[in-house]
């Protein structure tokens, strides 16, 4: 795929979608955070119901620290891996009380050190809270980067690297929610939208005639 065809991608999405963000519900950066930390094997709308009654209740690392593990548990057990999620939590809250005074770092560095948090929930919460361009690859970034061409890699960090080179500048800053959103809602997993989408003529997925 050439620059131009990428250009008029990008340039497509913005004008369907020009503020795009993420689908979690959340008020400031500790919320996100832990939003994502939660969203890791299970959807957006699942952490959403969760949160929605836990951070009426406890939305600082003070506040969960003080719920406990046990506490934390009966608010989120209907998200997937929920007990092991609980213990990085309340584990992620007391680092961020001693050691970054309840703030939520904005580097790589100190959000990676932090129990449940990864490179791609660090690309997130770098991008969503601080306005830092970063791509965080989940599945559906990386079924649309390979399936349309836009950016093919055999791993998450192959194609993480091509898009933050790739992608031109003016849309780096949105291009992982446009992304998430185009996977999720149209470039989808099984059965691909393709006459529904917005970029099928500039997209080189070979058997999109398929789903025409």
């Amino acid at each position: 795929m050439n620059k131009a065809k990428r250009l008029e991608i990008f340039s497509r999405l913005r004008e369907a979608n020009p503020n795009p963000t993420t689908e979690l519900n959340y008020s400031d950066s500790f919320e996100l955070l832990i939003a994502v930390i939660l969203s890791a094997q299970a959807t957006d709308v699942g952490v959403n119901k969760a949160t929605d009654k836990l951070y009426p209740v406890a939305n600082t690392p003070e506040a969960i620290l003080a719920l406990g593990v046990d506490g934390l548990k009966s608010y989120i057990k209907t998200i997937g891996l929920f007990n092991s999620k609980a213990e990085n939590v309340v584990k992620t809250c007391r680092i961020l009380i001693e050691k970054h005074n309840s703030i939520v770092p904005d580097n790589r560095e100190d959000l990676e050190a932090l129990p449940g948090v990864g490179r791609k929930t660090a690309n997130v919460v770098l991008n969503t809270a601080f306005g830092q361009p970063a791509m965080a690859v989940d599945t559906h970034i990386f079924r649309v980067s390979n399936r349309t061409g836009i950016a093919p890699g055999k791993n998450v960090l192959e194609v993480e690297s091509r898009l933050m080179r790739l992608v031109p500048k003016e849309f780096l800053l949105d291009a992982h929610h446009w992304l998430i959103l185009h996977g999720r809602y149209t470039c989808i997993a099984r059965k691909p939208r393709c006459g529904a989408c917005i970029i099928e003529d500039l997209c080189e997925f070979k058997q999109k005639n398929d789903y025409l």
